[in-house]
């Protein structure tokens, strides 16, 4: 049975080092909003899906992998058997990161050849066409490092290293902030220089987690292509589900941009995009307790250990509660802050401060759906965490087609999709969740 303080052990870290991806995804919008204004924040917003993409391929490829390590290393400790034959891990870990360096060969190609027609699905045109593909090239050609910081740091988690995973991180994102102030402020690369900040903090960081897992000597095994088509297929069968996870809030964030700019204009997409950068905090705080209990968890799992597996389930759900409504309280006294923090005009200020309590009023709920969703995905249950992670941008996609037209809400209705969606969402977790429980119980 796994402790509180065990529990905490692994979740802080991960709990800190989430808090610093949150902090690195608004990094961007802080010095370019300040430099170009309403315009450069439109644009970024407009154009971060494609970014957060490439990292959330990253993440649900390693995470998948980290998972499925964790699991044989449980499986191990439970049979003294196991633990003298080949070792199945390493090939789990090689297949991992040939998938992460394939991944990246097909998206740097992809984006660069499909990204007049992406940013146009996006919404981007004009003025802001131009700003959004300047940053986007620049991810683009970075695309390798992208996904290998974030598909590696979920192995160093799993082989006990929490706190060194949240130093990388540190590391990335304080180099990032520093380069953003050069680039951007100093030589007046303008966003594209706010691009290429993120592509350099990322690779520190995924140096450093490379350079970890060699001293740990995590070792490679090659498969023979049979194997590594059997291992693929496995990793990519649960990779779907902490990819969605990562890539759903800017699922999100391009049916609000469309839907917005359709019935409100460009200010409105700059009020959506200061907001999208301050909610993605708690959304990935959240996601930090999920994946902080995913290596207990799937251990536990593997191990055959059912009460282990519930009761570091039941220590997520109470730590997800409790930053859920610190958030919740921090965020709204401070409503009026952020669009001044991104050099938004007085205007879209006082618009952020006006509709930011709205996302804030369902952040509880999320907390449940997310560490529901970790622990489905931590113990393979991949159908019902696909259902999860993709149920609130399904919801949403509905409820924008119907929401604006109706004439009691007026322009606010496409403002309360995104609360209306994970409210649906939650229902929908407790059934899933109650099922999920039935076999094991």
């Amino acid at each position: 049975m796994t402790d509180r303080r065990t529990f905490l052990r692994f979740a802080l870290p991960s709990v800190l080092a989430f808090a610093l991806s949150g902090v690195y995804t608004i990094v961007d919008g802080y010095f370019v909003g300040n430099s170009l204004g309403d315009p450069g924040l439109a644009a970024i917003n407009l154009a971060y899906p494609i970014p957060a993409f490439i990292q959330a391929a990253g993440t649900g490829i390693g995470l998948s992998g980290a998972i499925r390590y964790s699991i044989l290393i449980g499986q191990k400790r439970q049979s003294s058997a196991m633990a003298n034959s080949q070792p199945e891990e390493r090939r789990c870990f090689t297949c991992t990161l040939l998938l992460l360096l394939l991944a990246s060969l097909l998206l740097t190609a992809g984006v660069l050849a499909a990204l007049p027609s992406l940013l146009r699905l996006l919404g981007a045109n004009g003025s802001l066409y131009g700003l959004a593909a300047e940053y986007t090239q620049a991810i683009a050609w970075g695309t390798i490092f992208q996904l290998l910081a974030t598909g590696l740091v979920p192995f160093i988690r799993n082989l006990g290293g929490s706190s060194y995973a949240m130093f990388t991180m540190i590391a990335g994102f304080l180099t990032n902030i520093a380069l953003d102030y050069v680039f951007v402020w100093v030589w007046h690369w303008g966003i594209a220089g706010a691009a290429w900040a993120t592509v350099v903090g990322q690779t520190v960081t995924a140096v450093a987690a490379a350079g970890y897992l060699i001293w740990k000597k995590i070792g490679f095994s090659l498969p023979c292509f049979k194997s590594f088509l059997q291992n693929a297929g496995v990793v990519l069968k649960v990779a779907v589900a902490p990819f969605g996870l990562t890539f759903s809030p800017q699922i999100t964030t391009i049916l609000m941009n469309r839907a917005l700019m359709e019935h409100s204009g460009e200010q409105a997409v700059a009020v959506y995009g200061c907001i999208a950068y301050i909610i993605a905090i708690p959304y990935l705080l959240l996601q930090g307790v999920g994946d902080g209990s995913q290596p207990l968890i799937s251990q536990a799992f593997g191990a055959g250990d059912k009460q282990g597996v519930k009761q570091v389930r039941r220590f997520a759900y109470f730590s997800g509660g409790t930053v859920a409504l610190l958030c919740m309280a921090c965020m709204f006294l401070l409503r009026d802050r952020f669009g001044v923090l991104f050099g938004a005009s007085s205007a879209a200020n006082a618009e952020v401060a006006l509709r930011l309590p709205l996302f804030l009023s369902t952040l509880l709920l999320l907390a449940y759906v997310r560490i529901t969703t970790s622990f489905l995905y931590a113990t393979e249950r991949a159908g019902l965490s696909y259902l999860l992670v993709y149920a609130e941008p399904a919801a949403l996609f509905v409820l924008l087609l119907f929401l604006p037209c109706l004439p009691f809400l007026g322009g606010l209705g496409v403002w309360f999709g995104v609360p209306a969606a994970q409210l649906l969402t939650w229902c929908a977790a407790l059934v899933v969740k109650r099922q999920a429980d039935r076999p094991a119980s």
